[in-house]
C-alpha cells in the first residue's frame, strides 16, 4: 500500500503515453502504400522527362554531343518556327473565345426553363474523341458544298443575294453567230427590228441545265421587236440534229440574259423563257446582242476552310465547338455559388442588366475565369489531334503546332533530338502556367 506524497511536496505528471498506431510505423506504413504509385510516376512520368532532356543534346545518331544545337533550331527551322506562331495564335485566341462563350452561355440559361437541356447539348460534345472531332470537322469543312456543311450554308447565303449561273461551261459551237468578248458572247452583226434570231450555245451537260428547262422552239417574228431563241443546240447521237436550228430533243437556256448593246451602252436587256425564246423591244434595233459574263460565270463553291489562309482559324473553331461545354459547366458552378444579394442591390441602385453582368457578375466569377483560362492555356499548349487529322496534307505545314511538329520531327524526318529539344521546350512553357494554376488554386483554399 502507497503512502500519501507528503505536504508541500509536489510530483511531475506522468508522462504521456506514446500512441501507436494499429498498422505500426506510420511513415513506413504510408511509404509502402506509395511505393506503386511512386514507382509508376518515376516510369511514366520522370524518366521520360530525364530521357527527353539528356536526348535532346544529342545528334541524330544519339552518339555524338550536339550541345545547344537542337535547341538552335527551334528558332532557325522555318517549319518549327511556323508551328511556334501558330501555337501563339491557338493560345491567345481559343481560350479566350472558349472562356467568353462559356460564361455567355452560362449567364443566359441561368433563368430559362430548358438552360438544363441546352447546357447538356453544348457540353455533349466533350464526350466525343479528338479523333472523333477531327473526322466530324473534315467533312464540315469539305470543300463541296454537296458534302461539307460550313460550305454548303455559305454558298445558300451567298446565292440568296448573288443567284449563281446555270451555264459556266456554255460556250458557242461551229458557225455560230456569236463571238467572245469580255469573258461573255456578243453577236458578229447588229440586230434590227423584226428579225428572228438564233443564239446557239453548247457546252452544257444535261444534267447541269435548269430544271424548269423545257424543249426549245423556234423564235416567231414580231413586227417593231426583236425576237430570238438561245439554246443548247446538241443532240445525242452521231449525226443527229441539225445546227442552227432547235430541234425536238433539245431544250432552252432558260432565264439566260440577253443585252442589246449600242454605242457601247445598254439599251435593252431582257430574260429568256423556259423554252429559250426572247423578246426585245424596239429600241433594240440596230444594237449588238450580248450574252453577259455573269450567265458563264463559275458557281459558287464557298471558302476553302481548309487552305492556307483558313487552317488555323477552322480548327481552332472546332476546338471552341469541344471545349465551350467545359468552360461552361465550371463558371455555371461559379455562378450558382454566387451571393445573390449583391446583384439584387446593383439592380435597387438602378444598374441595368448589362451594367450588373459587367460590373458585379464578371468581377465575382473573376478567380474562376482565370482557372478555365489557364486550363484551356495548358490544354491547347498540348493540341495535336485535331492539327493532324483536319489539315489535309497540302496545308498540314500552314496549320502545324509544335506537339504536331514534335512528332514530325520525331517519326516522319528521324530526328529524335530536335525532338527531344521540341519536347523540353514544351514543357518549359506549360510549367509556369501550371504554377501559376497551382498558386490560384492554393489562394482559394486559403480563404
Amino acid at each position: 500500500m502507497t503512502s500519501p506524497p507528503a505536504a508541500g511536496v509536489t510530483t511531475a505528471p506522468a508522462a504521456p503515453r506514446s500512441r501507436k498506431s494499429v498498422t505500426g510505423t506510420r511513415k513506413a506504413v504510408a511509404a509502402l502504400f506509395l511505393l506503386p504509385a511512386l514507382v509508376l510516376l518515376g516510369a511514366l512520368v520522370v524518366y521520360p522527362i530525364g530521357y527527353s532532356l539528356v536526348r535532346s543534346f544529342y545528334d541524330q545518331s544519339g552518339d555524338g554531343f550536339a550541345g545547344f544545337d537542337n535547341y538552335e533550331a527551334l528558332f532557325t527551322d522555318d517549319s518549327i518556327r511556323t508551328a511556334l506562331k501558330n501555337n501563339i495564335i491557338w493560345v491567345v485566341f481559343a481560350p479566350t473565345v472558349a472562356t467568353a462563350l462559356g460564361l455567355i452561355f452560362a449567364v443566359l440559361t441561368e433563368r430559362v426553363r430548358w438552360g438544363t437541356a441546352f447546357k447538356l447539348v453544348v457540353f455533349m460534345p466533350m464526350a466525343i474523341s479528338m479523333l472523333a472531332a477531327g473526322i466530324i470537322f473534315r467533312l464540315v469543312y469539305d470543300q463541296d458544298p454537296e458534302k461539307g456543311v460550313a460550305n454548303a450554308v455559305w454558298v445558300g447565303v451567298h446565292d440568296t443575294f448573288a443567284q449563281a449561273s446555270a451555264f459556266p461551261k456554255a460556250h458557242p459551237g461551229r458557225d455560230s453567230p456569236l463571238r467572245a468578248q469580255g469573258g461573255g458572247f456578243v453577236t458578229k452583226e447588229p440586230v434590227r427590228a423584226g428579225d428572228r434570231v438564233t443564239l446557239p450555245l453548247v457546252g452544257v451537260a444535261p444534267d447541269q441545265m435548269p430544271d424548269s428547262a423545257k424543249k426549245a422552239v423556234a423564235p416567231q417574228a414580231e413586227p417593231g421587236k426583236i425576237t430570238g431563241t438561245t439554246w443548247q443546240d446538241f443532240t445525242r447521237g452521231k449525226g443527229v440534229g441539225t445546227l442552227g436550228k432547235p430541234d425536238p430533243s433539245e431544250v432552252g437556256y432558260a432565264g439566260m440574259r440577253i443585252e442589246a448593246v449600242k454605242d457601247g451602252k445598254v439599251v435593252a436587256s431582257t430574260k429568256a423563257a423556259d423554252d429559250g425564246t426572247f423578246t426585245l423591244p424596239a429600241e433594240a434595233d440596230g444594237a449588238q446582242l450580248r450574252l453577259p459574263a455573269g450567265n458563264f460565270k463559275e458557281p459558287y463553291n464557298g471558302l476553302d476552310w481548309l487552305g492556307p489562309s483558313l487552317v488555323t482559324p477552322a480548327i481552332i473553331g472546332s476546338y471552341i465547338w469541344m471545349w465551350a461545354g467545359f468552360a461552361m459547366v465550371l463558371i455555371a458552378a461559379g455562378l450558382a455559388g454566387m451571393p445573390r444579394e449583391l446583384l439584387e442591390a446593383a439592380r435597387v441602385d438602378g444598374a441595368n442588366e448589362w451594367q450588373v453582368f459587367r460590373r458585379v457578375t464578371v468581377p465575382l466569377l473573376a478567380p474562376v475565369l482565370a482557372v478555365v483560362t489557364v486550363t484551356l492555356m495548358i490544354n491547347v499548349l498540348k493540341v495535336f489531334d485535331l492539327v493532324f487529322i483536319i489539315a489535309p496534307g497540302s496545308s498540314q505545314d500552314d496549320a502545324d503546332v509544335l506537339a504536331l511538329e514534335l512528332y514530325r520531327k520525331g517519326f516522319a524526318e528521324d530526328q529524335p533530338g530536335v525532338a527531344s529539344a521540341i519536347a523540353v521546350f514544351l514543357l518549359l512553357l506549360v510549367i509556369p502556367v501550371m504554377w501559376f494554376n497551382v498558386r490560384r488554386l492554393r489562394r482559394e483554399v486559403r480563404r
